[in-house]
């Protein structure tokens, strides 16, 4: 499978957007998919994941409350509403894709980014104050 988010844009700061992560070329539906951004100058940095049936997700601290993931695995498409936003929030998100059959570990593991498979295109977010 290959990933592609869409979704980024310009928007000013208390705007919201959404994010889609699409699959391309083979399920997503029995992995754990997460969102990481990287922000010019900054490492990347974990955002959000979601479990492989969507009963379960991690935010990190910076975003709790204001974003929020989902998945609709008959469409291939996990999202990311992104409310509030802050010019903190500019950065090119992109997905990643954890291929651990249909598994559920700590937040300490998905914020680690080397874990993952399957890495797709980032798509730029860019928040103006």
């Amino acid at each position: 499978v290959q990933l592609q988010a869409f979704g980024g844009g310009l928007v000013q700061a208390g705007g919201s957007l959404r994010l889609s992560c699409v699959g391309f070329g083979g399920t997503l539906s029995d992995y754990a998919v997460a969102w990481f951004r990287q922000a010019p100058g900054k490492e990347r940095e974990f955002v959000a994941v979601i479990s492989w049936n969507g009963d379960n997700a991690y935010y990190a601290d910076s975003v709790k409350g204001r974003f929020t993931i989902s998945r609709d695995n008959a469409k291939k498409v996990v999202y990311l509403q992104m409310n509030s936003l802050k010019p903190e929030d500019t950065a090119v998100f992109n997905c990643q894709l954890d291929k651990r059959f249909r598994s559920w570990y700590s937040v300490g593991y998905y914020q680690s980014v080397g874990i993952y498979d399957v890495y797709g295109q980032g798509t730029l977010v860019t928040v103006s104050s």
